[in-house]
């Protein structure tokens, strides 16, 4: 219960009462980020500490408890070190970086004078965990990683057995090197085995078990190429292109709160889950009314059905490229459609915390996804790509809208987005950082893909199948580092006997199978029809 004697303010953190999914009650602490008065009684938005935002919400003063109120601590105005104003605090990563580049100094410089001994000491390498940002994906084993062989060897059952592990959004530590100013991080290293100085070389060879599984292949696996993915850990320039990653610099009290407290598309009416930066005297409204194939937002029902009288769209604008079933995909140039492309992009940045909004939605394409009935084309979701992308981005943003997600959607945009790949001739790989349930999509749909391929490759001869990392890379379109990642996540590689091999064991097998029989919805490429174009030789889009 909140004491009215104390004054609850901007910044305070305190216990919150809220459900959990087992609809039990919990006391997380959250930071109160505003307060408004309505009707005479106090509410309060509150961010749940280490939850996702999009849970954020206002709450009444009988779920705050008091007793455990921290008010916020005041900053200084003037950071100060040493006692010289205006210098920053000293962090203990700089204060390191600043000890070994003294200890580099003092060692290479040449003597002047007199000069006092001082005493040897090896630098403490500095970790690249404290470099790397936590959204990060899972990265390569190697940032120059080539083409080797893997074949496939039957083993005991009794042995060692490996399986993947849940869904997690942190990862394990892994050990790190530098050279020639790349980050590299390689595989945990494993107690009672010995390993090379080189972990996974250019030409090292990466051999597959298999455990008692007549019906699938073990694999020789090389590792592709060095990148220029951002999985390697080290920061990229900013691109000139249209990218749509959020460097979080613009994060403000009134960004970090949902401004819109329902939106009514067609028959659905959804709850959004993070600020989107539509018209200031619309958020006020209780609920925001969209035209579900224009998309175009209204204040009113009735203004919702004067347009509907007006609008002759039954489908999104643009070309219709893929039709199975009741299932279309429409490409839209966000040139050619800058309005319905704007609007789009303002519906799911309510869903969307990890992207920023671009006005200037000329750089990219739209393929939406859309669900037909006899009213028209509904959208379920889509995803957007850069016209001309030179990190090899085949995926800018992708959203399923929440009342068609957990049902299969989301894997059919990520299956559709590498099948216009394989179209253009092209790997590609989503633009990092992906937001907790894209990343837990991707890794699940880049698992069975390769699998898939693993289980269905059959020996020739008599001999064990053998099959490389880039050849399943073109045969997926699925670049190398998401391969080799996806790999080291489900832990299937293991050192063995100076190589590198791939387990794949029972339980590996019986859950894929298992998690195939769910998936009926898969992309035909026979009924796509799409010509890419070269963007960069149209000297205007």
């Amino acid at each position: 219960m909140a004491d009215s004697q104390v004054e609850v303010i901007e910044g305070c953190r305190l216990p919150v009462l809220r459900k959990n999914q087992e609809n039990e009650d919990e006391w997380p602490l959250a930071e109160i980020l505003s307060v408004k008065e309505t009707a005479g009684r106090k509410l309060y938005y509150v961010h749940y500490i280490d939850f996702n935002k999009r849970l954020d919400e206002w709450v009444t003063p009988d779920r705050l408890d008091m007793k455990k109120l921290q008010f916020p601590k005041k900053e200084a105005k003037t950071p100060t070190k040493n006692g010289l104003p205006g210098s920053r605090p000293g962090s203990p990563e700089r204060e390191m970086r600043k000890n070994l580049d003294q200890t580099l100094q003092t060692a290479t410089a040449p003597s002047r004078g007199k000069t006092v001994p001082t005493p040897k000491r090896k630098a403490d390498p500095v970790s690249l965990a404290m470099q790397v940002s936590p959204a990060t994906p899972v990265s390569t084993l190697s940032a120059s990683v080539e083409v080797s062989q893997a074949s496939i060897y039957p083993v005991a059952r009794e042995t060692n057995t490996f399986t993947p592990k849940a869904p997690r959004d942190d990862h394990e530590p892994l050990a790190s090197v530098t050279t020639n100013g790349t980050a590299r991080r390689l595989m945990p290293s494993q107690p009672g085995r010995k390993r090379k100085a080189n972990c996974v070389g250019t030409d090292e060879i990466i051999k597959v078990f298999q455990y008692n599984s007549p019906r699938c292949a073990s694999v020789y696996l090389p590792p592709g190429e060095d990148s220029q993915d951002s999985s390697d850990g080290i920061p990229s320039a900013p691109r000139m292109t249209g990218s749509l990653v959020s460097d979080r610099s613009h994060d403000d009290i009134v960004t970090r709160m949902k401004n819109i407290d329902c939106i009514e598309l067609g028959r659905h009416r959804l709850k959004p889950w993070y600020f989107s930066p539509y018209p200031q005297e619309l958020t006020a409204l209780p609920i925001l009314y969209l035209c579900e194939f224009c998309l175009k937002y209204l204040k009113s029902l009735k203004c919702l059905q004067r347009h509907l009288t007006k609008c002759n769209l039954r489908h999104p604008p643009g070309n219709e490229i893929y039709r199975k079933g009741t299932i279309s995909f429409f490409e839209i140039d966000g040139r050619k459609n800058k309005t319905y492309s704007q609007n789009l992009c303002l519906l799911a940045k309510c869903f969307l915390d990890h992207k920023t909004l671009y006005y200037d939605t000329d750089p990219f394409l739209f393929y939406v996804m859309t669900e037909y009935d006899s009213k028209g084309f509904h959208i379920v979701g889509y995803f957007s790509k850069e016209k001309e992308s030179t990190e090899d981005y085949n995926v800018a943003c992708i959203l399923t809208l929440p009342p068609y997600q957990r049902r299969g959607y989301g894997k059919l945009l990520i299956e559709f987005s590498y099948e216009l790949s394989k179209v253009e001739g092209k790997t590609g790989t989503p633009e990092k950082p992906l937001s907790d349930l894209g990343l837990l999509s991707y890794r699940s749909y880049w698992s069975q893909t390769i699998l898939e391929i693993l289980m269905d490759l059959k020996s020739d001869n008599g001999e064990r199948p053998q099959i490389t990392i880039n050849e399943i890379s073109e045969i997926t379109s699925v670049k190398k580092e998401d391969v080799i990642s996806t790999l080291q996540y489900l832990n299937l590689i293991n050192y063995y006997k100076g190589q590198y091999i791939l387990t794949l064991s029972e339980d590996i097998v019986d859950g894929h199978e298992r998690a195939m029989q769910k998936r009926h919805l898969r992309i035909d490429p026979k009924c796509l029809h799409f010509t890419p174009k070269d963007w960069s030789k149209r000297g205007k889009w």
